[in-house]
This record gives C-alpha cells, sequence and structure tokens, in this order.
C-alpha cells in the first residue's frame, strides 16, 4: 500500500491551525485599551443603540440647556421616538416650539440612538383613559347608574 495523501478537509484543518498560531512579541499581540475592548465587545453584541439612548438620557440638559433641563424630563425611547414630560403646560409648549431644535441636536450628538421624533407631554393628570388608544364611549363611569 502507497502512502496517502491527506484529503481537502484535512489540509484545510492543517492550514487553519498554521493561522491560528500565534509566536509571543509578533504582530497583532499587542495589548489594547480597555475603551477598545469595550467598543468591540457593544459591537458585537448589538448594545450600541441601548447605550446610546442612555446617554442622551444622561446628556438631556447639554442638549436643551440647563434651564429648560429643570422643567422637562425624558422619560424613554420608543420605537424612535423621544418622550418628554414637562412640569407645566407651559414648559410643554415652549419644548413643542423647539422640537425640531432639538431633534437636530439629538441626531447631531447621538446618531446611534434613532431618535426622529419628539413627544412632548404635559403635566400628569387623572385620566379614565389608558394606553396610546382609546375607545370611544362613556368608560368606567357608565356602571355607575
Amino acid at each position: 500500500m502507497g502512502e496517502r495523501r491527506p484529503g481537502r478537509d484535512a489540509r484545510r484543518r492543517a492550514r487553519r491551525a498554521e493561522d491560528q498560531t500565534t509566536v509571543p512579541f509578533g504582530p497583532g499581540r499587542e495589548p489594547h485599551g480597555i475603551d477598545a475592548v469595550l467598543d468591540r465587545l457593544t459591537t458585537q453584541l448589538g448594545w450600541e443603540s441601548p447605550l446610546a439612548r442612555s446617554e442622551l438620557m444622561i446628556d438631556w440638559p447639554g442638549i436643551v440647556g440647563a434651564d429648560t433641563a429643570q422643567h422637562s424630563e425624558p422619560v424613554g425611547v420608543e420605537e424612535g421616538t423621544l418622550t418628554v414630560r414637562c412640569d407645566s403646560t407651559a414648559w410643554a409648549k415652549q419644548l413643542g416650539l423647539m422640537r425640531s431644535s432639538i431633534v437636530a441636536a439629538i441626531e447631531d450628538r447621538h446618531p446611534l440612538a434613532g431618535v426622529g421624533k419628539v413627544r412632548i407631554l404635559g403635566p400628569d393628570t387623572p385620566s379614565w383613559k389608558h394606553g396610546p388608544r382609546a375607545v370611544p364611549g362613556r368608560g368606567p363611569r357608565d356602571t355607575y347608574g
């Protein structure tokens, strides 16, 4: 029996094993900073957008200014819409007038957050409506009589 040559798969595995061997002090072995390692990890795991959204929440005073930030608070980001709650209707109206500049500042400072719209809410008031949609009718009051 003659000597057998390795098959195509065996040659491919051997080539991969050669590629994976590293030499100390060889190219590609230099240490990386923690910021580079964390950036690579967040990119691999798909955490860029949630991290950008949380940075947007923290940077709210830088986006709208310190005075406006004292009277407004970002509540959350859902489906590309930032929801902001204001402590009075006057401040809600003011932020409504600033809406386009707020969106432009967010896109400039935090492009990975994916915010394209801003929804501004006034102060909390009690309401019988729950959720973004409501069915017309008297609601729970129709059981009183």
